[in-house]
């Protein structure tokens, strides 16, 4: 009997708390897209709306994909999408960081979000920095991803 007192409280407070707003404190997750068209951003909606979001696991997941209300960082989607490039293509990314030019290299810039009018000054501070980037035969990819990025962070 207790537990259902306590389950009909708790539906309570999740039908009560929709009629209220879930505010900016709750982060992302299902509890924030159930009281994100609310009124009220009382702090017992907030609550119960940061508890759901943890309560099911989902925020974990909504950070990750970039649903449930919730915004994946660019540089995420950037540094997989780079990290898969490099991988796929090392070989022919050592000829053209090694050459200062070649499409492989133009696709890494573009994953790195190089502009344009600096596409020249990235190809050359890469190729100035090759040894660093490609310091032995077998070269991981990671490390080849890590120094491209630290490379071009300091150029």
């Amino acid at each position: 009997m207790k537990k259902l007192l306590v389950m009909v409280a708790a539906l309570s407070l999740v039908v009560a708390g929709s009629a209220f707003a879930a505010g900016g404190n709750t982060g992302c997750g299902l509890g924030t897209l159930i009281f994100k068209d609310t009124q009220n951003q009382s702090t017992l909606v907030q609550i119960v709306a940061v508890t759901t979001n943890g309560t099911l696991g989902n925020q974990t997941f909504g950070i990750s994909s970039g649903t449930s209300e919730c915004v994946q960082p660019k540089t995420v989607v950037r540094n997989e999408r780079l990290n898969e490039f490099v991988q796929a293509n090392l070989d022919e990314l050592a000829r053209d960081i090694s050459a200062g030019k070649g499409e492989t290299l133009s696709t890494v810039a573009e994953l790195l979000g190089v502009p344009s009018a600096q596409r020249d000054a990235f190809n050359r501070n890469l190729q100035a920095h090759f040894q660093q980037i490609f310091p032995a035969p077998g070269v991981e990819f990671a490390h080849v991803v890590d120094t491209i990025v630290s490379v071009s962070n300091q150029g």
